[in-house]
């Protein structure tokens, strides 16, 4: 199956999301209209620490009016390299410095109606800064064991996507 745009008008141009009204033309020739929100991509570390734990932050987020554990990430600015992003994220977001960077992988959130794509990494040999918050951020590090996260995500208590999404790459990778 393949699809193209007949058309594509601009409804939104946000900050970070621009939003556009597409038409689909499909094989049969029908063209089909539908939502299309193009985000610039993201980046999500996973912080192991030293002793085998992970530091996952608690973080308020506006749009659920919800403060989740979740590991750290942000968007990428323009034309930055995805690392770069990771290990910008992990410092102001936690205050660690990873010694070392490794790509687990990425994935799409939302192919159905978005185009972000976001890289994961794992962060190891880290040092402790300080941390430094946008002025719109409320996030505390919480260091926890795997097994711990694991029975978070188990029950519920973890649901933030990105971060269930990203500890699957890495428990995968570290159970081969």
């Amino acid at each position: 199956m393949s699809q193209r745009f007949e058309y594509d008008h601009l409804v939104f141009d946000g900050m970070i999301a621009k939003v556009h009204k597409v038409g689909l033309r499909m094989d049969d020739g029908k063209i089909v209209q539908r939502d299309y929100i193009h985000y610039p991509g993201a980046a999500i570390v996973l912080p192991l620490l030293g002793d085998g734990r992970i530091a996952v932050i608690r973080n308020y987020r506006f749009a659920v009016q919800e403060t989740l554990y979740e590991l750290p990430a942000g968007g990428l600015g323009r034309g930055e390299d995805p690392a770069a992003c990771a290990a910008r994220e992990l410092t102001e977001e936690t205050g660690l410095f990873a010694g070392k960077l490794r790509k687990l992988g990425g994935f799409y959130t939302g192919p159905g109606v978005s185009d972000e794509y976001i890289h994961a990494y794992l962060a190891t040999e880290l040092t402790q800064g300080p941390q430094a918050l946008e002025p719109y951020e409320d996030i505390a590090v919480e260091p926890l064991s795997s097994k711990q996260i694991r029975t978070m995500v188990a029950s519920g208590e973890i649901h933030d996507a990105k971060t269930i999404a990203t500890l699957a790459l890495y428990w995968m990778q570290e159970e081969t």
